[in-house]
């Protein structure tokens, strides 16, 4: 019985957000305590849902203070020069944009944080995509599929969780991973050009002076004190760096600049991603220092400091909004014991034929499972139970870990996943219709890691 409810409740979720019928935080509020009253557990409501809020409350918080110290950090500059070398290499050519996002986006996810690759790629590449009139579900898409196929890194968390769950070192279930993760991360490039090209035939291969037409438009500027006001610009058939300013959508006079500070910015940032990957302490505790030393160095009066941090209030409540709202879903989720339901039925559906082959079943079951279940969830509750099973067949505890990490690309666009929130926020993309685009190109992608893998000899 709770099996079928745990799935008719994902089920009913996700058609609802993808009909557009309700808001994300309200699907993932109103529908997992409606489906808790029907197993009969409605009275435990308020306790499944304090516990998951204690289990979301770091996670809320680390990306509550991440988007304010990226946010200030693109204020300040930080990342022009990284925008103005994606913009030299894409020009207005959308099949380069694309690429360059996926590019930009793998590169950057090489913190292990996908909040952050989200918030730097969407900050360089969002300009350019409206100002081409291109289809952003493709850039938030491409993006969440690379940096899936990213997170596997030993920092990123799954295989932490998984050499976690198995007692196994994670440098031993990562480094033979690599060429099957190689392969994956070439699919999304390849997917990437593909999904450029079809936009590039849609909307025609545009020349810098095309794109950057003269016209006259008012703008809001950010000024010093936080207020706004008006600037007339007008855009004009550049080249060069001009025709890149044009592009990039930070206005290269803004009054939050800080140049002086650029290395000591710089530094700060590398600092804090190195403190992240040697874990000197909590993620979220980073974070909040990293923010109160941003803006105390780069903005040292007061009401600059309430301007920065009002200007990334609406991002800070969106997202911290989500996270508690997908507390609810997963403390009920957990709580009532569908997760376990869910797995046991899923683990017992497997012939015992295919019991030698479970490396296969793992890889196989980790597309929706990941996508249906929290990391944790997974890493914690499933794996030991697929990796005993696998023993019992002669198939090492290390296949079944590798295996195991495959699904997420997928998992990257699952609504359980804080990120991703981010992504769809801050690139104004409906969850539902990022959904839609996304899921087929991602299942996609991890099935060529697994087909790579099995390929290889890995799994």
């Amino acid at each position: 019985m709770l099996t079928v409810l745990g799935f008719a409740m994902i089920a009913t979720f996700l058609v609802l957000i993808m009909m557009k019928k309700m808001s994300p935080i309200a699907a993932l509020v109103l529908i997992p305590a409606l489906f808790c009253v029907l197993v009969g557990q409605g009275a435990q409501l308020g306790d499944y849902v304090i516990e998951g809020v204690g289990n979301l409350a770091p996670t809320a918080a680390m990306l509550m203070f991440a988007i304010v110290y990226f946010g200030v950090m693109i204020d300040v500059g930080l990342f022009d020069p990284i925008v103005r070398g994606i913009l030299r290499f894409c020009k207005a050519d959308p099949m380069r944009v694309v690429v360059g996002t996926a590019v930009l986006a793998a590169i950057v996810s090489l913190d292990g944080d996908g909040s952050t690759t989200f918030m730097i790629t969407v900050s360089a590449m969002y300009p350019l995509y409206k100002r081409l009139k291109m289809s952003l579900v493709v850039m938030t898409g491409v993006a969440a599929t690379a940096n899936g196929v990213m997170n596997t890194l030993p920092w990123g968390g799954p295989t932490a969780r998984a050499a976690t769950a198995l007692k196994l070192d994670a440098g031993d279930i990562f480094v033979p991973m690599i060429p099957a993760l190689g392969v994956g991360l070439l699919f999304v490039f390849a997917l990437a050009y593909v999904l450029g090209r079809r936009e590039r035939r849609r909307l025609g291969h545009l020349t810098l002076d095309e794109a950057l037409e003269p016209r006259t438009e008012t703008v809001l500027v950010a000024a010093g004190g936080g207020e706004e006001r008006p600037r007339t610009t007008t855009g004009g058939a550049a080249d060069g760096p001009e025709a890149e300013e044009g592009f990039q959508g930070l206005d290269p006079h803004r009054p939050t600049l800080r140049p002086r500070l650029y290395w000591f910015n710089a530094a700060l940032t590398v600092a804090l991603l190195t403190a992240m990957i040697m874990e000197l302490l909590p993620i979220p505790v980073l974070f909040l220092l990293g923010a109160a030393l941003a803006l105390t160095v780069n903005f040292p009066h007061m009401p600059d400091q309430k301007a920065r941090i009002a200007a990334h209030a609406d991002n800070v409540l969106n997202v911290a909004g989500m996270v508690f709202a997908a507390a609810v879903f997963t403390g009920v989720l957990t709580g009532t014991g569908m997760v376990k339901h869910m797995a046991d039925w899923l683990v017992g559906a497997i012939p015992d034929a295919m019991g030698p082959h479970m490396a296969l079943v793992t890889g196989l079951l980790s597309l929706p499972l990941t996508y249906f279940m929290s990391n944790d969830g997974f890493y914690f509750g499933v794996l030991p139970v697929l990796a005993e099973a696998g023993a019992a067949h002669g198939v090492a505890p290390l296949e079944i870990a590798r295996a195991s990490l495959v699904g997420q690309a997928l998992h990257m666009s699952s609504p359980l996943v804080p990120a991703v929130y981010v992504l769809v926020g801050m690139a104004k993309v409906e969850f539902g219709d990022h959904t839609r685009f996304t899921v087929k190109w991602a299942a996609l992608t991890s099935l060529v890691v697994l087909g790579a893998g099995i390929l290889f000899g890995i799994v």
